[in-house]
């Protein structure tokens, strides 16, 4: 019930792309009824329909990748502040979207069955429609229902387990470390959270025991009422003693002042630390961190306290990307032949060349980052760098299954012309279906791309920055990717079809 409300209360622009999901459903649906058809048409012939069948793993691939895009970008299953408190939990909120996506294929799948059954002419009672490849169609034969139930409900429990996978709760804590713990500096054993700088542990005033801190600082707490250090805290000295101003002249207080500082606990000792300021908690060894309200409130100039540090860019995979890919050209060379039909070969090689290239697009694309960021870059190319850096991992592997998705139409129309297998009404739907989708999954994880870094575009209008500095940046972003996916899609076509051409 709530997934069906969610659902009507949605915007128009969700609506659409759930919309593009049931599409993609009914035409995946109405290609696996078609290869059923054709398997009850020629009981003598179970190869060719299994392979029918088995290219019917293309267009199912490319609808769970969109359905699965569009759910992430749904916002009305993003997780928010204060849903826990009323039960709509992670768990709840992955659920949800999973149902969501179920129906948008459910819908999907019986406007397939709606269709099937008109061309057959079981709607109308009469004869099929002419024009149709009636051998898919098994005019004249009664349909097993529970062949077709299964086929019809491959696309929405496909989706909707993909769903649940990719939006799963995951544990918001860091991992445990696994690696064997080390010496460190000199008295101290494990390693250490931050790193200090040569000579810091040694440096005069550094560190001062509780016991000392206390005799030190009873007479002061004395006359201000603040209860004295706790024993074995460690004190920091942030700055040289002597009278300091802040940045606006006035006086610093005394704990910004050089005065010594006790840190009972993370994001507790630098509540008088301006913003900016040089001051170091724990010895010296970091930067002041944490905020007067305590951890897990935000500070102006960072993340929560307790909040988990980010994942970095995941870009070991691309080896595996570029070995999936050789794999799969190499499967094609072999197994390929241009006079026939493609084979299983063919379609198993085109599935790791696929694997391969979107393995291999986040590294890619991080990579072009990089490159734009090279030879001194100005603000244009930093922040263009930048931004596809961080987008890696949302752009990457749809521009990888785009670029496979284009090396593969550029070998259907220069290898199999009209000396090779004619493409029939079915085929043609097929290679539509996967161009949409593999096309609405990239504009749709570029439009999720584009929510993730609305704070950071709205602070740097806030700052200053003209639009048209913004639209140039997502310019270069376009014109970097294409210079760099472009070429590349030219060459693993190249090479696709330089087997089957001799």
């Amino acid at each position: 019930m709530l997934a069906l409300r969610l659902t009507r209360a949605a915007r128009l622009a969700v609506q659409l792309r759930r919309l593009l999901v049931a599409v993609a459903s009914a035409g995946t649906g109405f290609l696996l009824l078609c290869a059923l058809g054709h398997a009850l048409s020629h009981p003598g012939t179970p190869g060719a329909s299994a392979l029918r069948l088995a290219w019917c793993a293309a267009p199912l691939a490319a609808a769970v990748q969109l359905a699965v895009a569009v759910a992430r970008t749904d916002p009305g299953t993003r997780p928010r502040s204060g849903l826990s408190a009323i039960g709509l939990g992670p768990a709840l909120l992955m659920a949800v979207s999973a149902t969501t996506t179920a129906l948008s294929g459910a819908l999907g799948s019986v406007a397939a069955l709606l269709v099937f059954l008109h061309l057959r002419g079981d709607l109308t009672g009469g004869p099929p429609l002419a024009g149709v490849a009636t051998d898919a169609l098994a005019a004249g034969q009664s349909l097993p229902a529970p062949a077709v139930l299964t086929l019809l409900a491959l696309v929405p429990a496909t989706a909707s387990a993909a769903v649940a996978y990719t939006l799963r709760p995951r544990d918001p804590r860091p991992a445990a470390s696994t690696a064997a713990r080390g010496y460190g500096r000199f008295g101290a054993y494990g390693w250490g959270k931050a790193r200090e700088t040569f000579g810091a542990y040694g440096r005069f005033g550094a560190r001062w025991t509780g016991e000392r801190a206390a005799r030190t600082a009873a007479p002061d707490q004395a006359g201000t009422g603040s209860p004295p250090a706790a024993e074995g805290t460690v004190l920091t000295r942030t700055d040289p003693p002597g009278p300091a101003t802040s940045v606006s002249g006035g006086p610093l207080p005394a704990t910004a002042a050089g005065l010594p500082t006790a840190v009972c606990g993370p994001g507790a000792a630098s509540s008088g630390l301006p913003m900016g300021a040089s001051g170091f908690a724990t010895g010296g060894s970091g930067p002041a961190s944490g905020a007067a309200g305590g951890p897990g409130e935000r500070s102006p100039d960072g993340p929560a306290a307790g909040a988990p540090a980010p994942r970095p860019q995941n870009a070991t995979v691309l080896p595996w990307g570029v070995t999936a890919l050789a794999v799969g050209l190499a499967v094609e060379a072999y197994t390929g032949d241009a006079g026939t039909t493609p084979s299983a070969g063919v379609l198993i090689g085109w599935a790791l060349t696929a694997v391969g290239l979107a393995l291999a697009g986040p590294g890619l694309t991080q990579l072009c980052g990089r490159l734009l960021q090279a030879a001194r870059p100005g603000a244009l190319r930093l922040l263009a760098g930048r931004v596809l850096m961080e987008e890696s991992q949302r752009v990457g592997r749809p521009l990888g299954v785009v670029a496979a998705v284009a090396a593969a139409a550029y070998v259907a129309t220069t290898v199999y012309d009209s000396d090779g297998p004619a493409f029939g009404p079915l085929s043609t739907l097929g290679a539509l279906l996967v161009a949409g989708c593999t096309l609405a999954t990239l504009f749709t994880a570029a439009v999720e791309a584009k929510h993730a870094r609305a704070g950071a575009t709205d602070a740097l209008l806030r700052l200053g920055a003209p639009p048209a500095t913004l639209r140039a940046a997502a310019a270069v972003r376009a014109a970097a990717l294409l210079a760099l996916f472009g070429p590349l899609t030219l060459v693993v076509a190249v090479l696709a079809a330089l087997p089957l051409s001799r």
